[in-house]
């Protein structure tokens, strides 16, 4: 499996040590496990609190992950907030739900600023009626969902939406129970990809250039060298462990820190900046903490990206400072997704308005070289199928390809040399093989 599915893989908790600690009552090992077992808390109570306000779902469970801890969480949905203990008492964590804003892990209630305002104008993506879709598209879409399965192995592919744009007009779509066009979902990393948007949106302005340096104040060693593009391509050199595991950045950044810019800011190089590419979603958060106390705050996804593409129902979750956590914390629905890959595919022209620097997304969605690499074909943001070395990541796909990716199977892919976006969205928290690729392969045979 690639390193860049691997990495969409990510347990939350060590089962077994969780189980001792509860089975034990060992107040000595459950000190030492505090710190893990509130990312199995503080998962729950975002996830409750997300689920339930943004995405209007009335079954959080449903999105926890296969782990040993979840029989023991006691998550509560009170209006505007969501708690999760484990037994009732233990490792208790809080998420608070902001209009416009979404669901922020905290001790005490967030104080954010008033959500920009409404989208700018109308997207014809989101507003398009439903496709008529051949028979044929039907059922290549359809095998996407698990048609053909055991009910066990539909559940396990776990397909929610999928939808697909051809020459920038909706062909195809489909959604599975319990979810609409109307329905936000989570893209984890694909914020990811929403942050380099972002980033190239001021890049047009003037207000900001890859080649920044001198990012923090209190960066006065070799940090100081760090660039914008640096932190896009994941090439810092600060230390990091995306593994979600006892005492590793990830979790502490998620799950303790109010401040995740700052926490991750606090990081020492571990690498001579520019040299060496690790996988961190620390660099995109501390991407946007650099970003946004100059270019709106919590508000700065909405204003610079999200407004001007018409999406309405989208949301960049903020941490308890303000900061939008863009390596993980967009919700947005499949046609939004789908949007925001035509307008990549489209090079950052919306409705006829340059709004991207032209050549922005051959730049970003080019593959990292000249550095030590952990990940194959990770650009700056974006996922590209044709690797440093010039290999296919996926060989089924056309080497333009691209894409973002997040955990438990969200995905949009863009093929420019088709015209071609697709997105799925997900919870697929056990298989190696969501079928993304495969769908996407059949999708170009059909409509080349």
């Amino acid at each position: 499996m690639p390193a860049l599915a691997a990495r969409r893989r990510r347990p939350l908790i060590i089962g077994a040590i969780v189980l001792a600690v509860l089975a034990g009552g060992l107040v000595g090992v459950y000190a030492w496990q505090r710190p893990l077992l509130r990312t199995g808390t503080g998962y729950a109570a975002h996830n409750a609190c997300a689920v339930t306000s943004v995405a209007g779902r009335d079954n959080p469970d449903a999105d926890l992950p296969p782990n040993p801890l979840v029989p023991y969480l006691r998550t509560e949905v009170t209006d505007g907030s969501a708690s999760a203990t484990l037994l009732g008492a233990l490792a208790r964590q809080q998420a608070w739900y902001t209009d416009g804003f979404g669901c922020t892990l905290a001790a005490t209630r967030p104080v954010l600023p008033e959500p920009a305002p409404d989208p700018l104008g109308a997207n014809a993506i989101v507003a398009a009626g439903s496709p008529t879709t051949s028979t044929e598209l039907q059922e290549i879409v359809g095998r996407a969902f698990g048609d053909g399965l055991s009910d066990a192995d539909r559940d396990a592919l776990g397909t929610r939406g999928v939808v697909v744009l051809k020459g920038g007009q909706l062909i195809a779509e489909r959604y599975a129970s319990g979810f609409t066009a109307s329905t936000p979902q989570l893209g984890w990393s694909m914020s990811k990809s929403v942050a380099s948007l972002v980033t190239g949106r001021l890049a047009a302005q003037g207000a900001v250039s890859l080649d920044d340096s001198h990012l923090r104040p209190e960066w006065t060693d070799g940090r100081s060298a760090i660039t914008i593009r640096q932190l896009l391509q994941m090439t810092s050199g600060l230390s990091w462990d995306e593994t979600y595991d006892l005492g590793t950045p990830i979790t502490q950044m998620l799950y303790a820190e109010p401040d995740m810019g700052a926490y991750v800011a606090s990081r020492p190089l571990a690498y001579e900046p520019g040299t060496h590419l690790q996988y961190s979603s620390g660099s995109s958060t501390l991407l946007c903490a650099i970003l946004a106390p100059d270019f709106g705050g919590a508000n700065l996804s909405r204003t610079q990206l999200l407004a001007p593409l018409g999406l309405g129902s989208a949301v960049m979750e903020p941490d308890a400072a303000g900061t939008p956590v863009c390596s993980s914390y967009l919700w947005a629905t499949p046609r939004e997704w789908a949007s925001i890959g035509q307008f990549a595919l489209d090079d950052g022209v919306w409705n006829g308005q340059r709004l991207l620097p032209s050549g922005w997304m051959t730049e970003t969605t080019t593959a990292v070289r000249g550095v030590t690499v952990e990940d194959a074909g990770y650009a700056a943001g974006w996922w590209a199928n044709t690797a440093a070395d010039g290999t296919l990541v996926y060989p089924e796909l056309p080497a333009d390809t691209y894409s973002a990716q997040g955990h438990d199977g969200q995905w949009v892919v863009v093929v420019p040399s088709e015209q071609l976006v697709v997105a799925r969205l997900g919870f697929t928290p056990s298989l190696d093989d969501d079928k993304v690729p495969a769908l996407v392969a059949e999708l170009v045979a059909a409509l080349h």
